[in-house]
């Protein structure tokens, strides 16, 4: 019995613009979940690291574009909470179609790729 190739999508597409300022699948998904949720600690804890490191993520992302992607309000009362900038929605956005257009692009030699790969599990 052979097990399917799991159809795994472009892999890890980073596009750097410069010294400080880049973004790749993590900051991606990191940016998304926090549109999603509302919230750095959630959108890191679904992503399975701590508040530590997605506030760093979300500070690196914001110094290294030279503003905010991101903003964030103090918990309390309020039970704070977290947003994405119109910036931040564009940076997204413009890499989410940058994944597709890469994915879309290559898709012809990852098939070929594929088709390369001995299955060893028989």
């Amino acid at each position: 019995m052979t097990k399917p190739i799991p159809q795994h999508g472009l892999g890890h597409l980073r596009i750097v613009l410069s010294d400080t300022a880049y973004i790749g699948p993590g900051r991606a998904d990191l940016l998304e979940g926090i549109a999603r949720t509302g919230s750095i600690a959630a959108a890191g804890k679904a992503m399975g690291m701590s508040y530590k490191r997605a506030w760093g993520l979300v500070q690196a992302l914001n110094d290294g574009f030279g503003q905010a992607l991101v903003i964030s309000s103090r918990g309390g009362a309020a039970q704070g909470g977290a947003s994405l900038t119109p910036l931040g929605e564009v940076v997204l956005a413009r890499y989410r179609a940058m994944q597709k257009k890469t994915e879309a692009a290559i898709a012809e030699d990852v098939a070929a790729l594929r088709a390369q790969i001995s299955d060893i599990s028989h």
